[in-house]
C-alpha cells in the first residue's frame, strides 16, 4: 500500500486563493492528456505519488480529459480509490464541463442541464461525494450567464462542490460572474486561463487586473507552451516532439524561427539567473503575487520535481523583466 512521504508539507509553498479561505499548492498537477486510455497505469500511479509525496495537494481535471473523454477521471478514481481515499481530506480535487462530451444538444456549452449532469457524471467516474472546485470551462455566448453561474450555485449548495470556479473567461464576463455568484451566496474563488511569458491574453483582455480587484484567485494553465518554454526546442523541432507525433496542441507553424530565437534568448536569462528556461518560465508567472498556483502536466516524475524548484526563485529585477517582455513581444 501507498503511504505518502512524512516530509511532504516541508517546501511547498500555498497561497490563498484571492480573498477566501483555500489555499492551493504553488505548483499544482493538471491531468490533461498524460492520464487518458492510450498512458500507462504505473506511470500514472508514479506521477500521482511523486506530485503528492512533494506537497502537490491539487489534482485538476475535466470531463473531457482523455482520451478518451472522462477517461482521465476513470483512472484518476481508481488510484483515489486504490491509494489516496485516506488522504481525501488533504486533497483538492477539481474538475470542469463545457467543452463537447456526449451527443445532442444537451452535452455542451453552460446550460443548466449540461453542467449539473456533467458534475454527477464526473463524481460517478472518480468514486467521490464531492469535488473541491467546479468550473464552467468556457464563456457560452447563447445561454445567459445567470442560468450558468446559477447552476455553479446549485451545485455548490447541494454540497456536490464546495467552491464554483471558471476557466476561459475574459475580465468584464468573469467581473459580471462575479457579481451573480456573491447575489447567490455561493464562494466563487478561481480563475482558471492560459498564461505564459508567450501568451499575455489575461493581461490583454482584463481578466489579471479584474482578479485582482474582485480578490479572486488564477490558476495558470499551458504555462511551459506545449514545452516550447523548455529545452526540447533550444536546436530546432525534435524528431519525438508532439509537433511531429501528434499535432493536436502544438503545431509546427506555431515553431517560426522568430519563435526559436525568442525561446534562445529567454534561455540565456534563464541561465543568468540559475535556472532552466521551464523553471524560469514558471517563477514568472508566479512573480507578482496575482496568480495563486500554476498547472503543471508531466509524463514523467522528474519533470514534476524540476517544476516544483520554480517557486522558490519568483524574485525578477525589473531589468529581467524588461529583458523578457521585450523578447516575447517580437
Amino acid at each position: 500500500m501507498y503511504q505518502a512521504s512524512d516530509k511532504r508539507y516541508e517546501t511547498m509553498i500555498y497561497h490563498r486563493c484571492g480573498k477566501s479561505g483555500l489555499k492551493l499548492p504553488a505548483i499544482s498537477f493538471g491531468l490533461w492528456h498524460n492520464f487518458g486510455d492510450t498512458a500507462s497505469y504505473e506511470r500514472m500511479k508514479a506521477l500521482c505519488f511523486t506530485a503528492f509525496d512533494n506537497g502537490i495537494t491539487h489534482f485538476d481535471l475535466a470531463n473531457n480529459y482523455g482520451p478518451l473523454p472522462g477517461s482521465a477521471e476513470i483512472h484518476f478514481g481508481r488510484i483515489l480509490k486504490e491509494y489516496f481515499m485516506p488522504y481525501r481530506d488533504e486533497m483538492i480535487i477539481s474538475t470542469k464541463a463545457g467543452y463537447d462530451m456526449w451527443e445532442g444538444p444537451y452535452g455542451n456549452w453552460g446550460s443548466r442541464k449540461y453542467l449539473l449532469a456533467s458534475l454527477d457524471q464526473s463524481l460517478k467516474r472518480m468514486g467521490l461525494e464531492y469535488v473541491d472546485i467546479f468550473y464552467h470551462h468556457r464563456m457560452d455566448p447563447e445561454t445567459p450567464l445567470e442560468e450558468t453561474m446559477g447552476a455553479l450555485a446549485q451545485a455548490v449548495h447541494s454540497g456536490k462542490a464546495l467552491y464554483a470556479g471558471i476557466s476561459n473567461y475574459d475580465g468584464p464576463t468573469m467581473e459580471k460572474a462575479a457579481a451573480i455568484l456573491k447575489d447567490l451566496h455561493c464562494p466563487f474563488v478561481i480563475n482558471q486561463n492560459r498564461y505564459s511569458i508567450l501568451d499575455r491574453t489575461i493581461e490583454n483582455n482584463g481578466l489579471k487586473a479584474a482578479a485582482a480587484a474582485e480578490g479572486k484567485g488564477i490558476i495558470a494553465f499551458s504555462p511551459l507552451e506545449q514545452g516550447m518554454l523548455t529545452k526540447r526546442y533550444l536546436n530546432g523541432i525534435p524528431e519525438d516532439s508532439r509537433v511531429k507525433t501528434d499535432g493536436r496542441f502544438l503545431n509546427a507553424n506555431a515553431i517560426t524561427d522568430v519563435r526559436l530565437q525568442q525561446i534562445r534568448e529567454l534561455n540565456t536569462i534563464a541561465e543568468s539567473r540559475g535556472q532552466t528556461l521551464a523553471e524560469m518560465a514558471l517563477s514568472w508567472i508566479l512573480r507578482d503575487g496575482i496568480v495563486t498556483s500554476v498547472l503543471v502536466g508531466a509524463s514523467k516524475p522528474e519533470q514534476l520535481l524540476e517544476n516544483i524548484q520554480a517557486m522558490h526563485r519568483t524574485e525578477f529585477s525589473a531589468e529581467e523583466l524588461q529583458k523578457i517582455d521585450e523578447i516575447s513581444f517580437k
